[in-house]
């Protein structure tokens, strides 16, 4: 059973950053695909971004492509999310979640969700 805890979270003006950490335990993150989900009040839970075992392929919708990055460190079995030119419409909670596969990440066949961060952006 693998534990995802997010950390990071928290209010900014738009146009700032902020870095979202996700740590595993209980399991070896570096087993499984890792990413990020978002769901904002009243939406639908929404794929945010994924990486790959070895973090050589990451994977973004085109609503936060070239703002967000994501990365792993499987040392320290975390995985990042570095958010940049934060805009009022990406607030929302954001959760980690952990997946066989990227197929399976992209269709929300998750194995593991973290229990979320919230991220607030104001004007």
């Amino acid at each position: 059973q693998v534990q995802l805890v997010e950390s990071g979270g928290g209010e900014v003006q738009a146009g700032g950053s902020l870095r979202l950490s996700c740590v595993a335990s209980g399991g070896t993150s570096s087993n499984y695909v890792m990413g990020w989900f978002r769901q904002a009040p009243g939406k639908e839970r929404e794929f945010v971004s994924a990486i790959n075992r070895n973090g050589g392929s990451t994977y973004y919708p085109r609503s936060v492509k070239g703002r967000f990055t994501i990365s792993r460190d499987n040392a320290k079995n975390t995985v990042y999310l570095q958010m940049n030119s934060l805009e009022i419409g990406d607030t929302a909670i954001y959760y980690c979640a952990a997946a066989k596969g990227i197929q399976a990440m992209g269709t929300m066949r998750v194995d593991y969700w973290g229990q979320g961060t919230q991220v607030t952006v104001s004007s």
